[in-house]
């Protein structure tokens, strides 16, 4: 199993960044792709981008393509997510999420490891 720990969420101003980072640990090795979903109050978990493990392959949903780099750092087993040019819309939990099974894309329902979520609140 993996464990997952999320950090780096907090409040900033429209137009600002952050950084999330998501420390995994535990049977890291066989991770296939490390993923961020993120939920505002009162809708359904979204998938936001992520990363192959040993590829580092990556895709963005298109909300957040050309504003979010996700990264990972294979020593430190931890993954990250540069966001720029933060929007008001892009306030929510932000949830790390890890699975073993080849394949996964976007869907939360592929993912079988998931953190405890970071608040990223963004102020207009």
């Amino acid at each position: 199993q993996v464990q997952l720990v999320e950090a780096g969420g907090g409040l900033v101003q429209a137009g600002g960044s952050l950084r999330l980072s998501c420390a995994a640990s535990g049977r890291t090795f066989s991770l296939v792709t490390v993923a961020w979903f993120r939920q505002a109050p009162g809708k359904e978990r979204e998938f936001v981008a992520r990363i192959g493990w040993r590829s580092g392959n990556t895709y963005y949903t298109d909300s957040g393509k050309g504003r979010f780099t996700i990264s990972r750092d294979n020593a430190k087993n931890t993954v990250y997510l540069q966001m720029n040019t933060l929007k008001p819309e892009d306030t929510a939990v932000y949830y790390c999420a890890a699975t073993y099974r080849p394949g996964a894309q976007y869907r939360p329902g592929e993912y079988d490891y998931w953190g405890q979520g970071t608040q990223v609140t963004v102020s207009s």
